[in-house]
C-alpha cells in the first residue's frame, strides 16, 4: 500500500525547498531590517480562542479536534490570534511591540492554484500604536519584501472597515429607513469580500438573499465600486458619507495613511478600493491587500489590517495593533510562473571524488577540512567508480568535483572540474574557497 499526503498538503523535495528558503530568507531579512523581532507560538490552541473573533467562514475552516483528555483544540488558522493571546498574557512588554513570525497555518478550504490547506505565512505586527504611521510602516515592510523578491508591478489595495460600516449605515438611513435589517455588518462584509471571486451579479444575489432589497443592493454596490486614483476615491467617499460619524473616522484614517505613504515613499503602490472588505471579523479600521498585476488569478499575496479590539477580547488591556501576512505559497507560484527563479538545484558546492577505494580516507579528510572552511561538500558513500561519482554529482546539480588520486596527494595539487562549463584546472586546497564561491 502506498501512502499519499493528505489533501491540501505537499512534500517539498530539495529543489523546491531551496526556492522556499530563498523566499523566506529574503522576507525575513527585510523584517529584521525594519526592526521586528521573532516570536513563536504553538501550532494548536484552544478552539474557544481560535473561534472567538474569526468569523463564521473561518470558524468552519479550523481543523478542530479533542486531545486525549477531551480538551477542545484546533490548529491555528493564522498567526495573529496566537500573537494577540501572547500580548494579552504579557502586558509588561514595551510598546510598540514589533514582532515577526514565519510558520505554517491550516485551513480546511477548497484546494486550488495558490491555495492549500497547509501553508506558510510570514507576519509582521506592530502593537501599541494608534497612529496610522504604524499601518504605513507595516505596508512599507511588505512593499520592500516584494521589491527584494523582484516584483515591480504590484498594487496595495487599501480600505477601512469603518468606511464600510458607514456605507451600511447609509443604505439603512437613506434607502427605505423604515425597513428593519435583520443581519450583521460582518455578514455583509463577507459577501462584499467575494466580489473579485464571484463578480458583481453574484454579490448582488447574495446581498438580496441576506435581506437587502433592490434599491439597497444597487446603492451599496454602486458605492463600493467607486474607482479612480487614491485622492479622487477619498473625495468621493467624503461626499457620499458626509455626516455619518463612523465613516468620517475611517476616511480620516485613510487620509492619514495617504499622508504617511508619501513620507515612506510607497504612495505610488497604493490603490483605495472600497470593495475590499477582508473576511475576518477582528479587523476594526484600515485593511490592505497586495496583488501582482498580470497574476490576479492567484489572488492576494499579502493581506492584513488594524485590529484594535482583539487583544482586549482575549482578556488583555485595550491595546491597538496592526499587521500584515505574506502568503509564501502564492509568492512562490507567481515567481515560478514568471520564471523569476534562477537558483541552483542543490546547496552542495563541491563533490570530493576518490579515484579508488583505498584513497577514500584521504577524500574524507579533505572534505572534513573543506567543511571547516565553510564549504558545503559531499563524498562518495556508495563505493562508486570515479565515472559514476561524476554522474551522481551531475545528477544533483553539484557545480564542482574535486578529484583525489595518488598523484594529486603527492603534489598537493588536485583536479577541480567545473560541471557546467565542462572545464578542468589544477588547484591547491587553499584556492578552492575563492574559485567556487
Amino acid at each position: 500500500m502506498q501512502f499519499q499526503t493528505p489533501r491540501g498538503t505537499r512534500d517539498f523535495l530539495p529543489e523546491e525547498m531551496i526556492k522556499r528558503e530563498y523566499v523566506i530568507n529574503t522576507i525575513k531579512n527585510v523584517f529584521i531590517r525594519f526592526g521586528f523581532d521573532p516570536l513563536e507560538t504553538p501550532v494548536f490552541e484552544e478552539f474557544k480562542l481560535l473561534s472567538k473573533k474569526s468569523g463564521e467562514d473561518i470558524k468552519k475552516q479550523i481543523y478542530e479536534f479533542k486531545d486525549k483528555s477531551g480538551r477542545d483544540l484546533g490548529l491555528r488558522f493564522d498567526l495573529t490570534v496566537p500573537m494577540a493571546r501572547v500580548i494579552a498574557n504579557n502586558p509588561q512588554l514595551p510598546k510598540p511591540f514589533k514582532r515577526y513570525a514565519i510558520a505554517p497555518v491550516w485551513r480546511y478550504e477548497e484546494v486550488s492554484a495558490g491555495r492549500k490547506r497547509e501553508f506558510y505565512q510570514c507576519d509582521v505586527d506592530i502593537v501599541g500604536s494608534v497612529s496610522m504611521e504604524a499601518d504605513v510602516e507595516i505596508m512599507t515592510t511588505a512593499v520592500e519584501c516584494f521589491k527584494d523578491l523582484g516584483f515591480r508591478d504590484f498594487k496595495v489595495k487599501v480600505s477601512d472597515r469603518k468606511v464600510l460600516e458607514g456605507f451600511i449605515e447609509l443604505i439603512k438611513k437613506k434607502i427605505e429607513p423604515e425597513m428593519k435589517l435583520e443581519f450583521s455588518s460582518a455578514e455583509i462584509f463577507r459577501i462584499i469580500d467575494k466580489l473579485e471571486k464571484i463578480g458583481v451579479d453574484e454579490v448582488e444575489k447574495e446581498l438580496k438573499k441576506l435581506g437587502l432589497n433592490e434599491k439597497q443592493t444597487e446603492k451599496l454596490v454602486e458605492v463600493i465600486l467607486v474607482k479612480g486614483n487614491y485622492d479622487s476615491v477619498l473625495r468621493k467617499g467624503k461626499d457620499l458619507l458626509k455626516g455619518i460619524k463612523i465613516a468620517e473616522e475611517g476616511l480620516k484614517e485613510l487620509e492619514e495613511i495617504w499622508k504617511y505613504s508619501k513620507i515612506y515613499g510607497i504612495d505610488k503602490y497604493l490603490v483605495l478600493d472600497y470593495s475590499m472588505a477582508r473576511g475576518i471579523d477582528y479587523y476594526t479600521g484600515p485593511i490592505f491587500e497586495t496583488e501582482v498585476r498580470g497574476y490576479e488569478k492567484y489572488g492576494s499575496i499579502a493581506s492584513g489590517g488594524r485590529y484594535d479590539n482583539l487583544i482586549e477580547t482575549f482578556g488583555g488591556r485595550p491595546t491597538p495593533a496592526t499587521g500584515i501576512s505574506l502568503g509564501i505559497e502564492r509568492i512562490i507560484e507567481i515567481l515560478s510562473d514568471g520564471k523569476k527563479f534562477n537558483l541552483e538545484k542543490t546547496k552542495v558546492k563541491l563533490f570530493v571524488a576518490s579515484v579508488s577505494e583505498e584513497l577514500k580516507k584521504d577524500a574524507v579528510k579533505i572534505a572534513l577540512d573543506l567543511r571547516k572552511q565553510g564549504i558545503s561538500c559531499q563524498v562518495d558513500l556508495m563505493n562508486r567508480s570515479l565515472g559514476k561519482q561524476f554522474e551522481f554529482a551531475d545528477s544533483l546539480g553539484i557545480p564542482f568535483v574535486l578529484v583525489v588520486g595518488k598523484e594529486e596527494l603527492k603534489k598537493n595539487v588536485y583536479k577541480l572540474k567545473d560541471m557546467k562549463k565542462k572545464s578542468e584546472r589544477e588547484v591547491k586546497l587553499d584556492q578552492i574557497q575563492k574559485l567556487i564561491s
